[in-house]
């Protein structure tokens, strides 16, 4: 493989990874909080179309990409409620939305089917680095939003570790009855997260339509890309960091396809490298079923479970 393919597949990879990446955090910071969204799919969808009409009537990618982060968290909220207030089964909540922001998606979509979209993010060229051999081509010359990405996993990182609320995030995960204990609004913290997390999978289905795909192609617009942010969660142990570095790998995994056949790389059947991505999210889904699992990875000890405050 020459040196222009690979920085060519490098920097893919880090734009691939971005939408994942965004999906990722907002979906560890629901499960941080013990409410597991297993809607992040449906929600990129939504948020991938409502970017599209909104980009598309004003002209500015920024204005749909700010369409999409409102879309995803409004519509979150229906799992916030059903997860919170109704305690219902998450795992069904969270497959409900799927289906139903697929339908959504799908019917905002229906004028719009195959049609390009003109207001796209450009590419901003950081001045000084871009013009670094390798790392300028693969990470100083991309577009605002994955510059902004990192900037948003780094607070949240910091976030998650070094503020009160943070902490106070994590405890409600960990412990919700001993959180309600020492005063913290666990109902609240909880709603808060989910619906915060649903406005950055809308981000990650917003940059996908506005970035990433040509045009707009129903479900297959994000191409099934919300399961693998949930198993990056898992395989990122509920940190940030270790999330946006596995949706670069994840990235790389989506992009191997293209680059080996620039390469003129045949031995390895493309079908396997299109099925790659998949078959990790099967794996890390697979080890997220073990409870011991779970826990050693540092899981949420309460997550998945409804909070009633009666029976504290």
């Amino acid at each position: 493989m020459n040196e222009t393919v690979l920085v060519l597949t490098l920097a893919a990879a880090v734009s691939a990874g971005t939408p994942l990446a965004l999906a990722a955090l907002g979906a560890l910071l629901s499960e941080r909080a013990g409410v597991l969204n297993l809607g992040i799919e449906g929600i990129m969808l939504v948020g991938a179309v409502t970017a599209f009409l909104a980009a598309d009537a004003s002209g500015s990618p920024l204005v749909g990409l700010a369409a999409g982060v409102l879309a995803g968290a409004a519509f979150t909220s229906i799992h916030a409620f059903l997860s919170v207030t109704m305690r219902a089964n998450q795992i069904v909540s969270g497959l409900a939305l799927v289906i139903f922001g697929t339908g959504i998606a799908t019917f905002l979509g229906q004028s719009i089917e195959g049609r390009p979209l003109a207001a796209r993010l450009p590419r901003t060229s950081i001045v000084g680095l871009a013009d670094l051999p390798v790392l300028g081509r693969v990470l100083f010359s991309q577009d605002v939003v994955v510059y902004g990405t990192w900037v948003v996993i780094v607070l949240a990182a910091l976030y998650l570790t070094r503020t009160r609320t943070g902490l106070a995030l994590r405890s409600v995960g960990e412990s919700p009855a001993t959180a309600d204990a020492v005063g913290i609004r666990v109902a609240a913290m909880r709603y808060a997260h989910v619906i915060i997390g649903g406005g950055f999978a809308g981000a990650g289905g917003a940059y996908v339509i506005l970035a990433r795909v040509p045009a707009w192609a129903q479900a297959g617009t994000t191409n099934g890309i919300g399961w693998i942010a949930i198993a990056l969660v898992v395989f990122a142990s509920w940190r940030p960091l270790r999330a946006l570095a596995g949706a670069y790998l994840f990235g790389a995994a989506l992009r191997a396809n293209f680059a080996l056949q620039a390469a003129g790389i045949t031995a390895i059947p493309a079908e396997f490298l299109a099925m790659l991505p998949y078959v990790l999210t099967i794996v890390v889904l697979m080890v997220l079923s073990a409870t011991d699992t779970r826990s050693r990875l540092g899981a949420p000890a309460a997550l998945g479970a409804p909070f009633v405050r009666d029976e504290r």
